[in-house]
């Protein structure tokens, strides 16, 4: 048995090899602490940090189609951590205080009439926000007794 091991390689450690098992996908270098990854590995074997996928240059409509899966329904209502009656109200009022912000930007004012009308408007709009604030946060406390 002692014949095995004085005839066996005396390498303790050798970067590891380019080979095709590594996904070429995939970024080579850790960002964290600046070693290559391991073939094949899905974490830095010194830090622990997730390997990280090569970001290809697209056109700007992929781009737009990416950061608009934020903006999907479901994900809008897990990150809120809203009931479904509380998000529609809230994205109720969020249109009404887009809407008062919109009468002072599209009106302009010629007169003391003008300048009364558009504060009316922006009142109705505000109130309308604050209704739709107040049924999301009535309906979502009817709907956390429920449960």
């Amino acid at each position: 048995m002692s014949e095995v091991i004085d005839s066996a390689s005396r390498e303790f450690w050798r970067p590891p090899a380019a080979t095709a098992t590594g996904s070429p996908a995939m970024i080579e270098i850790c960002d964290g602490c600046e070693t290559e990854f391991m073939p094949g590995a899905r974490f830095c074997h010194l830090c622990g940090a997730a390997r990280q996928p090569i970001h290809k240059p697209t056109n700007f409509w992929v781009r737009l189609l990416e950061y608009s899966r934020v903006l999907e329904f479901q994900s809008v209502k897990e990150w809120l951590g809203l009931p479904l009656a509380s998000l529609i109200s809230f994205f109720a009022g969020v249109g009404c205080l887009l809407a008062a912000i919109a009468v002072g930007v599209i009106y302009s004012v010629q007169n003391l009439a003008d300048f009364q009308a558009i504060q009316s408007w922006r009142t109705q709009w505000l109130l309308a926000a604050l209704v739709a604030f107040v049924a999301g946060i009535l309906l979502k406390q009817a709907g956390t007794t429920q449960k």
